[in-house]
């Protein structure tokens, strides 16, 4: 009995302190629960991250129970307001009364932008503002994703030069309800740093039985060029299954493009340029103008004039004779002295006359 009553003992202790640890849940409360449309309230909250943007809209055919149905369709979109938590996790802002698209009830809904999914409603009476009945509820199946979500996938050559990326979204949920869900319709939101998601619905083919999971995979692709930081939102049933961050790169093939465009064409350009001006420019020689050359001209043969002088009529060449030689033909000047005649006196055949001594 000592050890139980000690083991209780310590139970007591640490059961009010494990409470002051759990995570507390997103609370959101309003300065009135009723307001006509023009006015305000002041929506304050406590129990969400402390540093975080969160959105604050007035929408219709919802409960805190249910949520909103139909999503952000039914709200007043266009007069939400944007207040970030303080250190604390808490915050409060004015909010102007609008009505909403649909009819009431309606609720302040109040939901995280970046980072983990959260949301709180808290009801509101809009004055003036038709009511109607929620619609039925289709099935009494409920889904929750049981493990964490994750991107697959990897960008291609095709991204690098500016191509949609894409990636595939893996989950897997189970059928917390108590009927089977059948060929349920999730809706996938992609957001850019803090604007608001592009939502798009995927269905997946399938019955889900109560008590029973599922692996799902739905395809998430961003519009052509898309860079940056963005967030991969999961949604059914008006509730935000979960949320994962994506990284894009920049598409740095399109850079390399423009910067070649820029260096390519500008020189292609000069080159014709410079091309037409040197066809176009004129001729310059000495720092003068040079005159441009004559035509050809064709020449004819003129006619033989009467006293023009006849062509030099080209003579037989001598023959050589056997006991002259090449320098003493005859008709040679320097041959009339070398040749032997009569009258010679050294020639051989005239006799030598002795005069008288």
């Amino acid at each position: 009995m000592g050890v139980v009553a000690l083991l209780a003992l310590l139970v007591g202790l640490v059961g009010p302190a494990g409470r002051g640890w759990a995570a507390e849940r997103p609370v959101v409360r309003l300065s009135a629960v009723q307001a006509g449309a023009g006015g305000s309230v002041t929506v304050s909250g406590t129990g969400w991250r402390p540093r975080t943007l969160l959105m604050m809209l007035v929408c219709g055919r919802a409960t805190p129970a249910r949520g909103v149905v139909g999503g952000t369709n039914s709200c007043a979109n266009g007069d939400g307001r944007a207040v970030t938590t303080g250190a604390d996790g808490s915050f409060s802002r004015r909010l102007p009364v609008a009505e909403p698209p649909v009819p009431c009830p309606c609720v302040v809904h109040v939901a995280t932008v970046t980072g983990t999914g959260a949301e709180a409603d808290a009801v509101l009476q809009v004055a003036g503002h038709p009511v109607a009945p929620l619609p039925a509820e289709r099935s009494a199946g409920r889904l929750a994703v049981l493990s964490d979500t994750r991107l697959t996938g990897s960008s291609g050559l095709l991204t690098w030069f500016g191509a949609p990326p894409g990636r595939t979204l893996v989950f897997t949920v189970g059928n917390t309800g108590t009927s089977p869900v059948e060929n349920p319709v999730f809706q996938v939101g992609t957001a850019h740093g803090v604007f608001a998601p592009e939502w798009d619905e995927r269905q997946w083919h399938g019955t889900l039985a109560p008590g029973k999971k599922a692996r799902i995979e739905l395809p998430v692709v961003l519009p052509a060029g898309a860079h940056g930081d963005y967030t991969v939102t999961l949604r059914h049933g008006g509730r935000v299954l979960a949320e994962q961050p994506w990284g894009v790169g920049r598409p740095w093939g399109v850079t390399l493009f423009w910067i070649l465009l820029c260096l390519v064409v500008p020189a292609a350009l000069f080159r014709i340029g410079m091309a037409v001006v040197d066809r176009i420019r004129p001729r310059h020689h000495g720092g003068t103008r040079r005159a441009p050359r004559p035509a050809p001209r064709l020449r004819l043969p003129l006619p033989r004039s009467r006293t023009a002088r006849p062509p030099a009529v080209r003579s037989a060449p001598t023959p050589t004779l056997p006991w002259f030689t090449p320098d003493s033909a005859p008709g040679d000047p320097a041959g009339r002295s070398s040749a032997p005649h009569d009258d010679s006196p050294t020639s051989p055949a005239t006799p030598t006359t002795k005069g008288p001594t």
